[in-house]
């Protein structure tokens, strides 16, 4: 018996009653599936640092349903409004300065004066904030620096019964975090790379975005530790199949085949969806005592997927 539910109009009221009432939910994104609460909910919060156990100063994303929500809780700008009207709902995370200073977003903003706000491109998760009432905290819902979850399997398999309700909405789509900017500076910073690509977003704003991994230590966004997204075997990464190792679990990208392959046409956008669900297959192959994984080029949706497996790979 597992704490998996399908995504029926009951189940789907149910989860909201679970967050009005305290408790954790996790729920699929496109991006990965998120552990949610009521971020008006301190101790709520607190329950998905200890069900992680993720590091107290790590702030968590703010999820979304309505775009008034963002007007509500931070300072916003010609900027960040022109961006959300083009990009959200979808993989784009922006850090901004809080309007609501309520102690009880501390937690979920780690104590900054800044706040981190998405609206997720998911019937099911803007469906659940909805009903819900309030914006949702959800990092991914998994342990801290293991693999990030793309199914309800993944979930249960990391987090099992510390989760109230896991709604089972497939697997997700775009596959990788989304894309964290800055929006606190004159100038577009990013500190995440994800599932927007920054040629994509440079295009809009007509500027080039600075980028940056953030302070490990004192992070201002999710996805700056340094290691994290990891499985719990040794991973190399950058590995043509002519370096692998005899004994390694080798996944491909492009011509470069292995066990597995992100993507045999060479699609960053097919190798993101994959990433980590082949991780999680890599994991699970108990005869191999490593793994290793093809180069990837540094373009589009390839700076996301080299943070992750950089982060993956730390040691």
């Amino acid at each position: 018996m597992t704490n998996i539910f399908d995504c029926s109009q009951t189940n789907l009221q149910r989860a909201a009653d679970v967050i009005k009432q305290g408790g954790l939910v996790a729920f699929p994104t496109e991006t990965v599936y998120g552990l949610g609460a009521d971020v008006y909910n301190a101790k709520a919060v607190a329950n998905i640092f200890a069900a992680k156990g993720r590091p107290a100063f790590n702030p968590l994303i703010s999820h979304i349903a309505e775009p008034d929500t963002f007007s509500e809780l931070a300072e916003t700008d010609e900027r960040a409004l022109a961006l959300a009207k083009q990009f959200w709902p979808g993989p784009l995370t922006f850090v901004v300065r809080r309007k609501n200073l309520s102690p009880a977003l501390d937690l979920v903003c780690a104590g900054l004066k800044t706040m981190t706000i998405r609206m997720p491109d998911h019937p099911i998760a803007l469906a659940l904030i909805k009903r819900a009432g309030v914006p949702i905290a959800a990092p991914s819902a998994n342990r801290s620096q293991s693999i990030s979850p793309t199914t309800a399997r993944h979930v249960f398999e990391s987090l099992g019964n510390k989760v109230d309700m896991i709604l089972d909405g497939g697997a997700c789509t775009v596959g990788v975090e989304s894309t964290i900017i800055d929006l606190t500076t004159p100038q577009t910073v990013m500190l995440r790379a994800g599932g927007l690509a920054k040629e994509t977003l440079e295009d809009f704003l007509g500027e080039k975005i600075i980028l940056s991994h953030g302070n490990p230590d004192m992070p201002s966004s999710p996805g700056q530790m340094l290691k994290h997204y990891a499985p719990q075997l040794p991973m190399r990464i950058n590995v043509t199949p002519a370096e692998k190792r005899p004994q390694e679990f080798y996944i491909g990208f492009g011509s470069m085949d292995g066990n597995l392959n992100l993507s045999k046409s060479g699609d960053l956008i097919e190798a993101a969806a994959n990433l980590f669900a082949f991780m999680h297959l890599a994991e699970e192959q108990t005869e191999y005592p490593g793994i290793a994984m093809a180069p990837i080029p540094e373009t589009g949706l390839g700076l996301a997927i080299n943070d992750r497996i950089r982060r993956a790979s730390y040691r």
